[in-house]
């Protein structure tokens, strides 16, 4: 912080006007936010100066004299002060001042005042520093679409103002059973605050706010606050993926550097989390003084800067039909949709089962027979042909380890059959029939032909899925017919159906600005190879496991997937997971249960339901 001076020698060559001298130490001292030892006319101006300033500490400022002009024969002289404030990156608050420096004899004083410090101030006026916040920058979908914004909400809570003693705990957990919060942390919480403090419990939007006021009206102390938050336009709506806006938390500002404080409003999860700083944007400052009248003035402003919008491709009619579809799903389900053509997400949903989590894009399953679309590819490329006869039998037998068919496998699809059938009903056995016709490496490179096993980096998490070599041969068998070692999330088998509809290896893009280098499979997927894989899906529903998509216009393609996980029950029948991809024009969805009868007759209901 460096200070300067003016100064004007009088007398001889050597000789410097004291009133130079003290101009320069004044400062020196006013660089550091005080006036240190200085000789002041009264000691209460150095106090009135040190409660002034206080609020100001934490700017750096640089003071210098801009000039000393002195009258001898009155004894005093005027000194020019020009101020530096740093109030904030790149701004500055400069301004000039006066002065006044005192004699009595030879010695000089310094008479203080607040105009000496702002001409603005007077008698009686405090400072202080009010932040000001700037506007979180949107999350938009497709065609620029609004899908988080501010919203209104209420804060609920308990006003200690209107409360004391005892009352205080008992309005506590009257108002913690109404909001459904824990009655014992709540009231532990209100009791800790002072007495003036606002105790909040909840935060609601206001469809939500309106079950609850007639009860929470009647609690002594209980008070509403308007307020609002980033909320996109339904609690469900894609929010695993979006994230969530609160207060920041302690490792929030611990790990910000300073950049966030305590009731700082910052993403917590999902997106608003990742790109939190792009959204938040920079706080401002403003230096205020409170007037005797208890008027603020601003002095100065250093403006907030907005956040920055963050744009995704989600399709806001398409993730509200997910969240419906998947509304009265009990277990753990998900919805991905993507349009084949440009890779864009128009979908991503988690239905109440998932607890918050985000299973569409994240979770890591076995995916059943949807993967055999991706077996069907590595068959094909083995010089596998759709019209080839393979046997279907029962069951089959590995290295030791019997393998069947599903529960409702038809009886009538049991035998010789063409290989077309053989993906039309999902037949295991004629899938592990042919697994010695498949080296080592070949079912891996199908899968990242269809883009799944790949990882990218999207710009928010994604599990592209595994398909790593088997280590027996009953594991080479499993992996087949998608069990065994292979993993795929939702998004991974939505990126098969679009790689197998656009004819190229699909790279699915959510944040249209984030760019993204695809790793190019090893052996891209053919024309010839897309075309194929086409016809086989679409044999799905027209004779196989998705023939009740039939009357579904433009649906050209499915695949129902059950994949068993977990322990056995008494019986020894091990839980299933129940998928179902489909291609319906530009639209490849991939939808899963986690827990179900079968692809077509648990995940298949709510991918109709979805595409109708």
């Amino acid at each position: 912080m460096g200070v300067g001076s003016a100064c004007s020698v009088l007398g001889g060559e050597d000789d410097t006007d004291p009133a130079d001298d003290l101009a320069t130490e004044l400062a020196a001292s006013l660089s550091q936010h005080t006036l240190g030892d200085l000789p002041l006319t009264t000691e209460e101006q150095r106090d009135a100066f040190t409660e002034l300033v206080t609020p100001l500490d934490d700017l750096p400022v640089a003071v210098s004299v801009s000039s000393v002009d002195t009258t001898e024969e009155e004894g005093w002289a005027d000194v020019g002060l020009s101020w530096s404030w740093q109030v904030a990156d790149g701004q500055t608050w400069a301004y000039d001042t006066t002065v006044r420096l005192t004699a009595a004899g030879d010695a000089w004083s310094v008479d203080w005042t607040p105009e000496a410090l702002a001409s603005d101030l007077v008698e009686g006026d405090t400072l202080g520093l009010r932040t000001l916040t700037p506007d979180r920058g949107d999350i938009t979908g497709a065609d620029g679409a609004v899908l988080v914004t501010e919203r209104p909400v209420l804060r609920y809570g308990l006003d200690k103002t209107k409360v004391e003693g005892a009352q205080v705990a008992r309005s506590a957990r009257r108002i913690a059973r109404i909001l459904d919060v824990d009655p014992a942390s709540y009231v532990e919480r209100a009791e800790a605050m002072g007495a003036e403090a606002f105790v909040e419990a909840v935060v609601l939007r206001e469809d939500d706010a309106k079950q609850v006021l007639p009860a929470f009206r009647r609690v002594p102390g209980a008070l509403a606050v308007n307020d609002s938050l980033p909320l996109a336009p339904s609690r469900e709506f894609a929010a695993a993926l979006l994230g969530r806006v609160g207060a920041a938390t302690e490792d929030v500002v611990e790990d910000s550097g300073g950049a966030i404080v305590p009731g700082d409003e910052v993403g917590l999860s999902g997106l608003q989390a990742r790109y939190d700083e792009q959204l938040r944007g920079v706080p401002g400052t403003a230096v205020v003084a409170r007037g005797a009248d208890d008027r603020l003035r601003t002095l100065f402003e250093a403006p907030a800067t907005d956040g920055t919008p963050l744009a995704t491709t989600i399709d806001p009619a398409l993730q509200d039909k997910a969240e419906l579809a998947l509304a009265d799903v009990g277990p753990a389900s998900a919805i991905v949709a993507i349009r084949p053509s440009d890779g864009a997400v128009l979908a991503t949903a988690n239905g109440p089962g998932a607890a918050g989590a985000d299973l569409a894009d994240t979770g890591q399953y076995a995916p059943g027979s949807t993967f055999k679309v991706v077996s069907s590819l590595a068959l094909l490329r083995s010089g596998m042909e759709p019209g080839d006869r393979v046997p279907c039998p029962a069951t089959t037998v590995v290295d030791g380890r019997s393998f069947k068919n599903y529960d409702d496998y038809p009886a009538a699809a049991i035998g010789d059959i063409t290989f077309t059938q053989a993906v039309a009903n999902s037949c295991n056995t004629a899938f592990i029939s042919q697994v010695d016709r498949l080296a080592d490496g070949d079912l891996a490179a199908a899968a990242a032909a269809l883009g799944l096993g790949v990882d990218h980096d999207l710009g928010f998490p994604v599990y592209f899925g595994q398909v790593p070599p088997p280590e027996t041969e009953t594991g080479a068998a499993a992996d087949l017919i998608g069990q065994g070692t292979v993993l795929a999330s939702p998004f991974a088998m939505a990126t098969v159906a679009a790689s197998v509809a656009a004819g190229r290896t699909v790279l699915p893009t959510l944040l249209p600005e984030h760019q993204v280098e695809q790793v190019q499979p090893e052996v891209p997927l053919t024309k010839g190879e897309a075309t194929r894989l086409r016809g086989l899906v679409r044999a799905v529903v027209d004779t196989g496991s998705g023939r009740f998509l039939l009357d579904v216009p433009g649906v050209t393609g499915a695949k129902t997937g059950t994949a068993e996980y977990g322990e056995p029950d008494a019986a020894g029948n091990l839980p299933t997971h129940a998928w179902m991809i489909a291609i319906r024009g530009d639209l490849a969805v991939a939808v899963f249960v986690g827990t179900g009868v079968s692809g077509s007759q648990t995940a298949g209901p709510v991918l109709e339901s979805f595409l109708r």
